[in-house]
């Protein structure tokens, strides 16, 4: 049996590395952390003196804890929609620095970690491990239970649902993609000027009851009004990021890597004549979200 001290010191050689999976697999920098502490617990417990390989025992480890954590989270959705769009249970959102939280969504794509959590959690764990991380499905398969080659579908269903199909001419995917990404730029840095430009004079933008909330849906209209009501989401545009929205250009906010609205456009002659914010969770469920090619 190896002393603690060794222990700890091989474990921190794979720290980083065990929060990098937890990370992709929770898409929460507190639950991550929980995870990776539940991991060393275990290790701390286990007589790994035939490991020969630390770091897979580890990773596999790590996966358990993370697989389960997205199990209960299911459960917890199933259990008590009402509670959406509030923090999740079991999570230290108050003990995190949102700043981290921010540079670190950035680095792994905030559009990745909204799509991977609408996975089913056996296809998030497949396609974390195989395509994130280069696990083989061999060591995949049994924790999840199925076979190599039923894990290759689990991962192979995942990858198409993140890559989603376009459903316009990639030219004009571009081009749609240049105003969203301009529009969000503007929205970041509060230049008001640059939100008016993008705008159509008349442009409208509609919002459901959900996004505020208020008792009724709202209804903005005029390039001036519409801009001025954009300028008092800065701070929600810094969780916000481009993602392909039913086949085509538009952006998906996220809170701890989960889905809190998402704003479709419709743009004619390069401006923005129309804005479709949904935050109600019926209708963000009906939507087709995946991640556009970098």
């Amino acid at each position: 049996m190896h002393g603690n001290a060794w222990l700890t010191e091989r474990f921190e050689e794979h720290r980083s590395h065990l929060r990098a999976v937890s990370y992709r697999m929770l898409g929460s920098l507190a639950e991550a952390d929980d995870a990776v502490q539940e991991t060393w617990l275990r290790l701390s417990r286990s007589d790994v003196s035939e490991v020969e390989n630390l770091g897979g025992w580890l990773t596999t480890v790590v996966s358990r804890v993370c697989l389960n954590m997205l199990r209960s989270r299911d459960s917890r959705r199933e259990d008590s929609m009402d509670a959406y769009p509030a923090a999740p249970v079991g999570s230290r959102e108050d003990t995190v620095d949102p700043e981290q939280e921010a540079v670190l969504a950035d680095s792994v794509g905030l559009a990745l970690l909204v799509v991977l959590d609408r996975l089913a959690p056996a296809e998030r764990l497949a396609f974390v491990l195989h395509d994130l991380f280069a696990v083989p499905f061999d060591e995949i398969a049994p924790l999840v239970d199925k076979t190599p080659a039923a894990t290759r579908q689990l991962a192979s269903r995942a990858r198409r649902r993140v890559k989603g199909a376009p459903l316009v001419p990639e030219a004009d995917l571009t081009r749609r993609r240049h105003v969203v990404e301009a529009f969000l730029a503007a929205t970041r840095g509060g230049n008001f000027d640059a939100l008016v430009a993008l705008l159509h004079p008349d442009v409208v933008l509609r919002a459901d009851k959900a996004v505020v909330p208020t008792p009724a849906p709202i209804l903005l209209r005029g390039a001036v009004t519409v801009a001025t009501s954009a300028m008092a989401a800065v701070q929600r545009a810094r969780a916000t990021t481009p993602a392909l929205v039913d086949g085509t250009v538009g952006l998906a906010m996220a809170r701890l890597g989960r889905l809190f609205l998402v704003l479709g456009f419709t743009i004619e002659d390069g401006l923005i004549t129309e804005i479709d914010i949904v935050a109600e969770p019926e209708r963000l469920g009906s939507l087709e979200l995946a991640v556009l090619d970098a």
